[in-house]
């Protein structure tokens, strides 16, 4: 299965397209639904995390990387034996993205877990989304009603021959930030959107692009993970009509759109629990030492 292009710890290499083919499968096949882990997200965060991967024995992924000169490591595919696991903490400090499952059992091997809340994945149901019905929807749909009656609009699948457009709405945004944010994973994302096998819809207004969204499956084709999402212009309703919009042409397939965490951000936090998710992709961190509680 890793066809020797990763190579075994303590070695490790970068994470580029050249592993995608042993990777991606591999991915799809997570049940838990965790958005960092699919091979596209990972790839598109590389230099922002210094990502590297390697081998552990009977085919255990590490990822490695660094946040703020800090280093970290994730195991998306399962523990690896005790002593190992106490070698991988000696060298990065903390594992990150530990699953739910993975917390359970970490305590009884001596390790102390973090709630990371902060990283949790909202989970919504799609027809929630698509739909909006009922009271507590109430708000959204008088916000779409103001959309659809103040402006012209149209909605297009992001297909190849729209990607100027996108392009577009993403450096108009990034002309109004400070800060770069995700603006180039983003782009590499519109880039390489055939490579990555990732797939969208682009809204314009008076026929200028205006918004797109762009995400891929996960949780075993159960989830749509939205990894980005870009909207620009001052549209009363726009960003209430793109979430509704977007979810309304998914496939019935999918039960629930994940639309990410809110990275401690307050107003981010707001709008997310104002859609009323269902449930939450669980995270935590894990440290050496027993908790003293």
């Amino acid at each position: 299965m890793n066809d020797l292009m990763i190579p075994e710890y303590p070695r490790r290499c970068d994470l580029d397209l050249m592993t995608r083919h042993i990777l991606h499968p591999r991915f799809q096949q997570l049940p838990g639904g965790i958005s960092e882990f699919t091979f596209a997200n990972l790839y598109l965060f590389r230099k922002a995390h210094r990502y590297q991967i390697a081998m552990l024995p009977k085919e255990v992924l590490l990822l490695a990387g660094a946040d703020g000169g800090k280093s970290f490591f994730m195991l998306p595919f399962g523990l690896p034996d005790e002593k190992q696991l106490q070698q991988l903490f000696a060298e990065f400090t903390v594992l990150k993205c530990v699953s739910e499952a993975q917390a359970g059992m970490l305590p009884e091997m001596g390790y102390r877990i973090i709630e990371d809340r902060d990283n949790y994945d909202y989970l919504y149901r799609r027809q929630d989304l698509a739909e909006l019905t009922g009271g507590k929807f109430h708000k959204k749909r008088n916000l779409i009603k103001a959309f659809v009656s103040n402006y012209s609009y149209e909605g297009r699948p992001l297909l190849e021959e729209y990607k100027g457009d996108a392009f577009q709405v993403l450096e108009t945004w990034r002309q109004g930030r400070d800060d770069p944010g995700d603006y180039f994973a983003a782009k590499e994302a519109l880039e390489k959107t055939e490579e990555l096998q990732l797939c969208g819809g682009i809204y314009y207004v008076d026929g200028q692009p205006v918004a797109y969204s762009l995400g891929e499956e996960l949780m075993l084709g159960r989830s749509f993970a939205i990894h980005f999402e870009k909207a620009i212009g001052e549209y009363k309703g726009l960003w209430q009509f793109v979430n509704q919009a977007f979810a309304s042409i998914l496939p019935e397939k999918y039960d629930f759109i994940n639309r990410e965490q809110d990275l401690g951000d307050e107003g981010l936090r707001h709008a997310k629990l104002s859609y009323k998710p269902v449930g939450f992709i669980k995270k935590f961190r894990a440290v050496a030492g027993k908790s003293s509680g």
